[in-house]
């Protein structure tokens, strides 16, 4: 028995160790999608930043369609690790707090 001994380490994936070039090349495209994702369980936080959202793009005359992924193997491929999280083209620009109409917009312009 060892009191100190070093952990054995074990690896994991987003894809629950199911990884084939497929699923992995099907991930890395869908993070490459333009458009606004919002990324979270569904709660109530999620519906309040996608309502800060929704009205931040009408506000800046934007086209986008707000997409929800829900799914957690999708939602930690991005590498985010609390949601409510936002994602714009492709990119995490929030996570882990519900953000602000002016919040939403100040990270929409940069």
């Amino acid at each position: 028995m060892k009191l100190f001994g070093k952990k054995k380490e074990t690896k994991s994936c987003c894809c629950g160790g199911n990884c084939t070039s497929e699923t992995m090349q099907n991930a890395e495209k869908k993070k490459q999608e333009q458009g606004i994702k919002i990324l979270g369980s569904g709660c109530a936080k999620c519906m309040e930043l996608e309502k800060a959202t929704r009205t931040a793009i009408s506000d800046l005359q934007l086209d986008y369609e707000i997409e929800h992924i829900t799914d957690f193997a999708e939602i930690a491929s991005y590498g985010v690790m609390s949601t409510p999280a936002l994602v714009f083209n492709g990119e995490v620009i929030s996570y882990g707090k519900v953000l602000t109409v002016d919040e939403v917009k100040a990270l929409l312009s940069k």
